[in-house]
């Protein structure tokens, strides 16, 4: 890649190799570092170059892309203004830790998705656990021992949400250090020893064998409930789809004449396109669901239109017994294909998994929709024969 005069968005966007690309002339000692962290990623941060008192110091502008280029160029000429008239940019009050939050919210919520409960989840619990402990404190006061006092209380109890809210902690500690408030993460790695470890196994999602997914969607069709909840639980074993991508299912995305369903980069957890062959029984299910067509444009929506309740197929499932839960019957699926002697290869595009295999990943070129299609058609066959549809 080619190092323009000055910095761009592209550019700083962009590029891989480790370096110090400064901003060129006009740009105030700007400059981006980039360097490989011990986990093999890529790590991009800001920094000025000043001349404070006499001597040369560097001053932390904080990582990339939490602040822009813009964002950078900003604090870069006010720090240069406060040199001019004889001041020093890193003087100004350390922020308390509720302050550096409140301000890496607002630089997160450009980046997180509209709609999304995240910045809510970050507000709640750093204002519920957090605040009463240390957000009153001045970051580079802040210890180990601090974060310790935040997290144990809830550390066995609410696992979940104390993982996530040290991961919280430490990205505003880290945006802390490219600010130059303090030189250590004390969420960090310090802190795992002094955590009680994990005790219980992983749970997995239940699920029925193979032999028993045609039963259970028996159960589902004869049960009384909104059509939109059993056509749409049925969809979801047919598919191999997870819960979220038939939610959010639209019209627009099916290609009946093709017989695919393409669902959106944004709507998979990988973030990738991923293209479902229809079978004739997922086809079946999507004409009676014509009937239910709202404004919204959903395959499957609520009674009221708009998208249908997160736990509502999971609600049914425990209701007639099911003994599993809807994301279940993807394991079902999978243990199908491993005793029908269909590849892995197969078998995982059609679950949308992501190659974890960085060498299978670079030389794989296609998505296998062809051979997915006949699996999926020898599936619908398999749990919703065409006499009983």
């Amino acid at each position: 890649m080619t190092r323009p005069k000055r910095l761009n968005a592209t550019f700083v966007k962009a590029v891989r190799r480790p370096g110090r690309y400064g901003d060129g002339r006009g740009g105030h000692g700007l400059s981006l570092l980039v360097k490989p962290t011990k986990s093999g990623r890529l790590s991009k941060t800001w920094a000025q170059r000043l001349r404070i008192d006499g001597r040369a110091v560097n001053v932390g502008l904080g990582p990339y892309p939490v602040v822009t280029l813009a964002d950078a160029r900003k604090a870069a000429l006010e720090n240069r203004r406060v040199t001019f008239q004889g001041g020093d940019p890193r003087a100004g009050a350390t922020p308390t830790f509720a302050e550096a939050a409140q301000y890496v919210v607002g630089l997160r919520r450009a980046t997180w998705r509209r709609g999304s409960k995240s910045e809510a989840q970050w507000k709640s619990s750093l204002r519920t656990y957090a605040f009463p402990v240390i957000g009153d404190k001045p970051v580079d006061t802040i210890t180990t021992a601090h974060v310790l006092s935040v997290l144990t209380p809830i550390w066995n109890e609410k696992r979940i949400t104390a993982q996530r809210l040290r991961g919280r902690i430490s990205y505003i500690m880290k945006w802390c250090i490219g600010r130059g408030y303090r030189h250590d993460d004390p969420a960090g790695d310090a802190i795992t020893a002094a955590l009680p470890h994990e005790a219980k196994r992983k749970q997995h999602f239940r699920a029925l064998p193979h032999a028993e997914v045609a039963g259970a969607i028996a159960k589902v069709r004869a049960a009384e409930t909104w059509p939109g909840i059993r056509l749409a639980f049925q969809f979801q074993v047919l598919t191999a789809a997870r819960a979220a991508e038939v939610r959010r299912a639209t019209w627009d995305e099916i290609d009946r004449e093709q017989r695919v369903w393409t669902v959106p980069a944004e709507h998979m957890k990988a973030g990738r396109e991923h293209r479902v062959p229809l079978s004739t029984q997922a086809l079946d299910i999507l004409s009676e669901a014509r009937a239910l067509s709202s404004d919204s444009g959903l395959l499957f929506p609520s009674p009221r239109g708009g998208m249908m309740g997160r736990n509502a197929p999971a609600t049914l499932a425990q209701r007639l017994q099911l003994g599993c839960v809807p994301h279940g019957f993807r394991s079902s699926f999978r243990d199908w294909t491993a005793e029908t002697e269909v590849s892995r290869e197969v078998a995982e595009a059609a679950l949308a998994h992501v190659v974890q295999d960085p060498v299978e990943a670079a030389y794989r070129r296609t998505d296998l929709f062809e051979q997915r299609r006949s699996v999926m058609e020898r599936w619908g066959d398999y749990v919703l024969p065409r006499d009983v549809a």
